[in-house]
């Protein structure tokens, strides 16, 4: 692995937990990472503690099979070779955009600076704004160029601290999925920090998902949404609510009884010796709920979404649990209205079941949460 984290812990003095704690993952070569969590959950100071501005307490960074930090090993920054992209961008205003890309480069003689200096610039698909200054560019023409100076050095690693979060929604997945082109035809390692999960699933090769100081997942964006490894992952990645089920095995098959009907025919379920009782809450998301007139099911629109191609539906079944679905914005039907639906599920999560509590509503367009 080019990049190892194993078990570490960062501690601030006088906080009464760590801030980052027994975390472990590791990047290949040429791979891009990606840390969510909601604000606080420790992310950046993972960032730093890689970066080299953090020590430390537990555990330690291996790069390039070169241990950088341990409770008895902390390598200076300026000397791990890494880069960094700041939300910022911190670029110099009076120096010109090649001399910005170039400042890190003053050690290479002025005709090899200028041709990395050229190389980068195409690279970041701004060829010819080496003359002009970072007010004149667009946000999302300074975040590249940002990039491009980050980069200009052939650092081993480089590390993106919400570098979108200045610019618009609809800018910061595009850019997001540029970005990504622009590392992997660098073939640079990196390491993302982001609170948006739509740029998280559009540049990361393996996103993890952090809360208060912990490493919950790591994985792939569709493993994430699919085979969640805890409730908060499942709670924070996407659109749906967890709705209390009971599990009975039948033969061969499994069956999950829920107020939405049973679901069978499924690929994935735990046995019912999971669950005492086979008792427990099973995730259905927005997408595995199907409209369907001739549904036996029916249930209450509460809210509705308007998201173009589509409507997001709180529903409201006749029990008094609540679900989310995804339906198509030509089913425009009324608050308070009463509709067929169906679920529709291949991959059956399932988490001990909560008591004394009502079905908790997983509403995370808190990716957009600082």
């Amino acid at each position: 692995m080019f990049l190892e984290i194993s078990k570490l812990g960062v501690h601030y003095a006088g906080s009464p937990k760590p801030a980052v704690d027994n975390v472990s993952f590791s990047l290949q070569a040429g791979e891009i990472g990606v840390l969510i969590g909601p604000s606080g959950c420790g992310k950046t100071t993972l960032l730093r503690a890689v970066a080299g501005l953090e020590r430390a307490q537990t555990g330690c960074i291996t790069l390039a099979k070169n241990l950088v930090s341990s409770p008895k090993v902390h390598i200076a920054p300026e000397l791990r070779r890494i880069g960094m992209v700041f939300q910022d961008y911190a670029l110099f205003p009076h120096l010109d955009v090649a001399r910005n890309v170039g400042f890190g480069l003053a050690h290479l003689p002025a005709a090899q600076r200028s041709q990395r200096i050229e190389e980068v610039l195409a690279l970041v698909g701004l060829p010819d704004a080496g003359k002009r200054l970072p007010h004149a560019l667009s946000g999302g023409q300074q975040q590249r160029v940002a990039l491009a100076r980050a980069l200009a050095p052939s650092p081993r690693l480089l590390l993106l601290d919400e570098p979108f979060s200045n610019l618009d929604v609809d800018l910061r997945e595009r850019l997001a999925h540029e970005v990504r082109g622009i590392l992997k035809a660098a073939g640079a390692t990196a390491l993302f920090v982001t609170h948006d999960q739509l740029e998280a699933f559009a540049i990361g090769d393996r996103i993890g998902v952090m809360h208060q100081g912990q490493l919950h997942q790591w994985d792939d964006a569709y493993a994430l949404y699919h085979r969640p490894a805890t409730r908060f992952v499942a709670d924070f990645i996407g659109h749906g609510v967890f709705a209390q089920a009971h599990i009975e095995q039948r033969g061969d098959t499994m069956v999950v009884h829920t107020a939405l009907g049973d679901l069978t025919d499924l690929q994935e379920c735990p046995l019912p010796g999971a669950y005492a009782g086979g008792l427990c809450d099973v995730l259905l998301r927005a997408d595995d709920i199907v409209h369907d007139d001739n549904a036996p099911v029916k249930a209450q629109i509460l809210r509705k979404a308007f998201r173009g191609s589509e409507f997001l539906y709180t529903l409201r079944l006749a029990t008094g649990e609540t679900l989310m679905a995804h339906v198509p914005s030509h089913h425009d039907h009324a608050l308070g209205e009463w509709i067929g639906i169906r679920a529709e599920v291949d991959h059956v999560v399932t988490f001990p079941r909560k008591t004394l509590a009502a079905p908790t509503k997983v509403d995370v367009s808190a990716q957009y949460r600082s």
